[in-house]
């Protein structure tokens, strides 16, 4: 799950997401996301719908979500059967 700005932060960047590109894939203003970023290491205050709706954007373009103790993102590996297709 999305808890903190840097983990925002770090998941736009891995699939190289401006934020009027997130704003407007979330469906929230691109003045949230700032202000949620601008939160850091801090937990994010946002409603559960805003962090939804932005967790969502970004999984879609390839993010996956970690929380194994500390907050974290990586790109999500692609399907098994596109792997083979690349053969």
């Amino acid at each position: 799950m999305l808890s903190t700005g840097n983990q925002l932060r770090a998941a736009r960047g891995l699939v190289a997401m401006d934020q009027v590109t997130l704003a407007e894939r979330s469906g929230v203003s691109a003045n949230t996301i700032r202000s949620m970023e601008g939160k850091g290491a801090n937990g994010l205050t946002s409603g559960l719908d805003t962090v939804r709706a932005v967790q969502s954007a970004l999984e879609a373009a390839g993010v996956e979500f970690l929380n194994h103790g500390r907050p974290g993102v990586r790109l999500r590996a692609e399907p098994p059967d596109r792997e083979m297709s690349k053969a």
